[in-house]
């Protein structure tokens, strides 16, 4: 097992030093999925919640908390986004969410990214929840990574 960045010689959580690190243009991509029953969808696609879009709403949001990560998660450096798009498209049996992070910096963006589709997909179910509280958020995991000393990954 690879040693955990976050984690000092004594087992102590610390955030992970990136002076050293050169500066390179850094991207993620996260996506999930809310699986939600065909009457759900319909609502969430028709515009005509009583809370409005729901799929602009939770883009929105997305892109809020991408910007918010650092605040969020404990041990994440403050990054300046060059660019957050989040995505929110029917799928057969729900909503996919895609998220796609951008930055020039000395860390990467993958937790912005992550953090942007769990933020849209929460959204997502908050505002169909009257409709149907059995929804399901899934699937949230990282797509893609490129940049920084160990490049690029693909799943």
């Amino acid at each position: 097992m690879s040693k955990l960045t976050h984690i000092d010689e004594t087992g102590r959580a610390r955030m992970v030093d990136v002076s050293d690190k050169a500066v390179t243009a850094r991207e993620a991509v996260a996506e999930g999925f809310v699986r939600m029953s065909p009457e759900t969808l319909r609502l969430a696609l028709s515009g005509e919640g009583r809370k409005g879009d729901v799929r602009a709403v939770a883009e929105i949001a997305g892109v809020m908390a991408a910007k918010k990560t650092s605040d969020l998660i404990p041990m994440c450096h403050p990054l300046a986004i060059t660019k957050a798009e989040v995505r929110v498209e029917p799928a057969e049996g729900g909503l996919a969410v895609t998220a796609r992070v951008k930055t020039s910096g000395q860390t990467g963006v993958e937790m912005e990214a992550l953090t942007a589709v769990s933020v849209a997909c929460l959204t997502l179910y908050d505002m169909l929840k009257a409709a149907e509280k059995g929804m399901v958020i899934e699937a949230v995991r990282l797509v893609a990574k490129s940049g920084g000393k160990s490049g690029d990954w693909t799943a």
